[in-house]
C-alpha cells in the first residue's frame, strides 16, 4: 500500500473514532487570509466537536474577517443572516486589470494611472446608493446547474445579467499615488470585486481588487471575533465562552413571548394568536427559552417558521 493509501486510511480511522458532540451557539470567526470559508468551518467544528456546523455566506479565500459559524440549532437560522448588510475594508490598485478582478487572477492589462484624488473622490460618487453591477465569472452563480467559475477556468465567458445591489457606504480611507483604501458597506449580493473593477474603468485606468477583509455583517462585529489559532490555543472549557447563543444573529427581529399554553402549540408547528402591532419575522420565546422564528400577519397571528429542538 502506497503512502498516500495509508495517510487516507489513517484519517478515515481519525474521522470515525472521533466523538461527534451536540453543539448550539454561534462563532464569530475571524478567518485568515489563504483558506476557504468551508475549511475554516471544518477546523472550528473539529475544535469544538460539533455534530453540526454551517456558516452565513462564504468569504474568498484571498479575503479575511468576520465569518459567522453556526453550530447545532444554530444552524437553522444561518441563512437569515445572508441577506445582512456588510462592512468591508478593500484595497484596490489601479493600473492594473486581472482575470478574476482581484490579486489571484492572471494580469491581463497594465495602464498608467494619472488621476488626482479629486478625481477619485468624485468617482465614488457614481457608487453610492443603489446601482448596478454585472456579476464576475469567477463566482459560484450558477447557469444551467454550472457554476460560472467552473466555465471561467476553462476558459469560457457567458453574457450575465446586470442586477441591481445597494451601496449604504463607500468611504475613502486612505489613497497613495496607485492603490487606495476603502470602507463598504453594502447589501445582499454585491460583489467588492466588481465594485473595484468598476471603479477603475470609471477613472479610466482599470484597477483589481488587493485586499478585503470582512469587518461586520449585520450587528455582528470583527471586535467580537476570534481567529482559529487562537482557538486552537485555549482549553475546552475556555472555547465554549467565545460560543453566543444560537439566537445571536436574530436580534435585529422583534421579540414575541408565549405563555405556557400558547408555546405548546407554536412548538408542534401551530399559528398562535398574540396580537399586538409586530408584522412579519419575529423571534419567538417561551420564557426565556427560544422556541424558534415567525411571521406574525396583519390580524396579530404568528406562524411558526423555524423551530428549535433543544433538549
Amino acid at each position: 500500500m502506497n503512502d498516500a493509501s495509508t495517510k487516507q486510511r489513517l484519517n478515515a480511522n481519525a474521522r470515525s473514532k472521533r466523538v461527534w458532540l451536540r453543539v448550539d451557539g454561534v462563532l464569530l470567526l475571524d478567518k485568515p487570509r489563504g483558506i476557504t470559508s468551508n475549511a475554516a468551518l471544518q477546523a472550528a467544528r473539529r475544535l469544538f466537536s460539533a455534530a453540526r456546523a454551517g456558516h452565513t455566506g462564504t468569504l474568498d479565500p484571498m479575503a479575511t474577517g468576520l465569518l459567522p459559524l453556526c453550530f447545532g440549532e444554530a444552524t437553522k437560522f444561518s441563512s437569515d443572516l445572508l441577506n445582512a448588510n456588510k462592512t468591508y475594508e478593500a484595497e484596490i490598485c489601479f493600473g492594473v486589470t486581472t482575470a478574476t478582478g482581484d490579486a489571484e487572477g492572471e494580469v491581463l492589462e497594465r495602464r498608467t494611472v494619472t488621476f488626482e484624488r479629486q478625481e477619485l473622490e468624485a468617482a465614488l460618487t457614481k457608487f453610492r446608493g443603489r446601482i448596478r453591477q454585472i456579476p464576475p465569472m469567477y463566482s459560484a452563480l450558477k447557469r444551467d446547474g454550472q457554476p460560472l467559475y467552473k466555465l471561467a477556468r476553462q476558459g469560457v465567458t457567458i453574457e450575465r445579467e446586470a442586477r441591481e445591489v445597494d451601496i449604504f457606504e463607500l468611504v475613502l480611507l486612505e489613497c497613495s499615488a496607485e492603490r487606495c483604501q476603502l470602507r463598504v458597506t453594502c447589501g445582499k449580493g454585491t460583489y467588492i470585486r466588481t465594485l473595484a473593477e468598476d471603479i477603475g474603468q470609471a477613472l479610466g485606468c482599470g484597477a483589481h481588487l488587493a485586499a478585503l477583509r470582512r469587518t461586520a455583517v449585520g450587528d455582528a462585529s470583527i471586535a467580537q471575533a476570534v481567529t482559529l489559532d487562537a482557538l486552537g490555543a485555549l482549553t475546552e472549557d475556555q472555547r465554549q465562552r467565545w460560543l453566543l447563543p444560537p439566537d445571536a444573529l436574530l436580534l435585529d427581529f422583534p421579540e414575541i413571548r408565549l405563555d405556557a399554553t400558547q408555546s405548546l402549540r407554536f412548538s408542534h408547528g401551530n399559528p398562535v394568536r398574540v396580537g399586538g402591532e409586530i408584522q412579519g419575522k419575529c423571534r419567538v420565546y417561551a420564557a426565556n427559552e427560544l422556541l424558534g422564528i415567525g411571521r406574525a400577519d396583519a390580524s396579530g397571528v404568528v406562524h411558526p417558521r423555524r423551530l428549535v429542538a433543544f433538549s
